[in-house]
């Protein structure tokens, strides 16, 4: 994923179309980042997130996620999940910082572990380079939730 291209036009299209992808822009309204994510298994998946290198250590990428955590709540989602590289620091560390864990796998949902077998070393019994992380959207956060403990 770290050695991917960015996403095609038409797939950025289509996630903006169905209202599934957000832009971070500077002041002169140039985008500098931007986040896709699907719906899986009632959790909201980050596809992609990317920051311009140019404004990196800005929090952008940061406050792209807590966007789609704040869109997740609306839609009563319990969480944002993503997969990406263990070891790459601006990948599962970063997540870590920004209250993501890494799931184990008896924690993967049907709809994760689809997109884990599909991914980067597929076929293989494990990927140690990858892990799927999971950030929960706060209960009280989410419509109709209860607050209480």
């Amino acid at each position: 994923m770290a050695e991917s291209p960015p996403l095609p036009t038409e797939s950025l299209s289509r996630y903006r179309k169905a209202g599934r992808a957000w832009a971070a822009v500077d002041d002169h309204d140039e985008p500098v980042g931007f986040v896709v994510a699907d719906v899986i298994d009632g959790a909201a998946h980050i596809e992609q997130v990317s920051v311009h290198p140019a404004h990196a250590g800005q929090r952008i990428g940061a406050m792209l996620l807590d966007h789609v955590a704040a869109w997740a709540a609306r839609r009563g989602l319990s969480a944002l999940t993503l997969i990406t590289f263990r070891g790459v620091p601006w990948n599962a560390p970063y997540y870590e910082r920004l209250g993501f864990r890494e799931l184990a796998p008896a924690e993967l949902t049907p709809g994760l572990a689809a997109l884990w077998a599909a991914g980067p070393g597929a076929g293989r019994d494990s990927s140690p380079e990858r892990v799927c992380m999971r950030r929960d959207v706060p209960p009280g956060s989410r419509p109709g939730a209860d607050a209480s403990p």
